[in-house]
């Protein structure tokens, strides 16, 4: 059969639909650019963000009625797809390796039994980049999650076989290793081991590569902070660290049921940038939270006006349905726009900064670089 793919949301869930490329070709089936030649549509959604969850329907409800549609992904963990729009088959993230039979059957399949497909062929989207996912699933129960609901638990994947998957990117051309998962600072804590004791192996391999290491929350970063900078002073090791805050407010924060602190995070941060001054720092806020103040939110705006990221993911808060957040009473739609967009413009002064300082910070015939 010949098949569409149509992939949203994070690097993880691109890896799954390289998977599933990877298996369907396998199976002599045919990955097609134009939906129009399709005999399936298969979409790999997620459930993160409402604006994305009305995204995925839309398109859902804009597949063409002669094509088999299939949705996967997060968001069929979360919503009854069935409900917004005519599908054949629906499976979760537990049901990767089974993709290329339920297109065949017709059959839906959820599974609370977690795959191991690190070493499964791939057809990768960018032939540089290798995205290897080293764990599935978290250890938090945060307020707002709706992934959590979808991938569950922490399964980290042991460190020879993350080796092997990083061996065969290098062999296909890869030159960027995307390390990826729902948290990958609690990696390891379900087999003995850790984020810098994988590190240490992967940098170990020979070869002209670079590993970004994906997001890491703030608690599980002091658990093995000292050992993670070390590791982050290999060569190999993109300077880069996200490390979502969500909040610049303590209340917030904790109503939020995450379980650091805005001082953990502040901490971590100086730590990092005294270590290595040229690293990138990146975070996420939640705008509108519901029990969110205006000096909520000026706490926030303060956070970032003297963290200055080099890099910040602003979400307006939305309902995920089946979270705990989804029983408070929102904040109106109005005053949230309000404060995402007061947010916004500081950000953008924020990087004018930044830009503006290394470019004083170049010699004098390199500064043309940023015209």
């Amino acid at each position: 059969m010949k098949v569409y793919l149509k992939t949203y949301g994070c690097q993880a869930n691109v890896s799954d639909s390289e998977a599933i490329a990877g298996i369907l070709k396998q199976k002599n089936h045919e990955l097609v650019d134009n939906i129009e030649n399709a005999d399936v549509v298969i979409a790999n959604t997620c459930s993160v963000k409402s604006k994305t969850q009305n995204k995925i329907l839309s398109f859902l409800k804009s597949v063409p009625k002669d094509k088999k549609l299939a949705v996967g992904g997060c968001l069929t963990k979360t919503i009854d797809i069935r409900k917004y729009a005519d599908v054949d088959v629906v499976f979760d993230t537990n049901s990767i390796l089974k993709v290329p039979g339920l297109i065949e059957t017709g059959k839906d399949s959820f599974s609370g039994v977690k795959e191991e497909r690190l070493n499964v062929p791939m057809i990768r989207s960018k032939k540089d980049i290798g995205i290897i996912v080293i764990e599935q699933g978290c250890t938090s129960n945060c307020s707002f999650c709706a992934t959590k609901l979808a991938r569950g638990n922490l399964k980290s994947y042991r460190i020879g076989d993350i080796k092997r998957a990083m061996e065969k990117a290098l062999d296909d051309g890869c030159k960027k290793i995307y390390l990826s998962g729902q948290d990958t600072g609690c990696y390891g804590f379900d087999i003995k081991t850790s984020l810098p004791e994988l590190l240490k192996e992967l940098t170990s391999i020979n070869g002209d590569y670079k590993i970004r290491i994906g997001m890491m929350n703030p608690w599980h970063i002091k658990k093995i902070l000292n050992k993670l900078i070390e590791a982050y002073k290999n060569e190999k090791i993109m300077k880069f660290l996200h490390i979502p805050v969500q909040s610049g407010s303590e209340k917030v924060v904790k109503d939020m049921k995450r379980i650091h602190s805005v001082n953990d995070f502040k901490e971590i941060v100086y730590r990092f940038r005294n270590e290595f001054h040229d690293i990138s720092i990146a975070t996420d806020i939640i705008v509108g939270y519901p029990s969110e103040t205006e000096e909520d939110f000026e706490k926030t705006l303060n956070l970032i006006r003297e963290i200055k990221p080099e890099v910040l993911n602003i979400s307006m808060y939305s309902i995920r349905q089946g979270t705990y957040s989804s029983n408070l009473k929102p904040l109106k739609t109005e005053e949230v726009k309000r404060r995402s967009k007061i947010l916004t413009e500081e950000y953008k002064k924020i990087r004018e900064e930044i830009k503006a300082l290394r470019q004083s910070c170049l010699p004098e015939a390199d500064s043309s670089m940023f015209h």
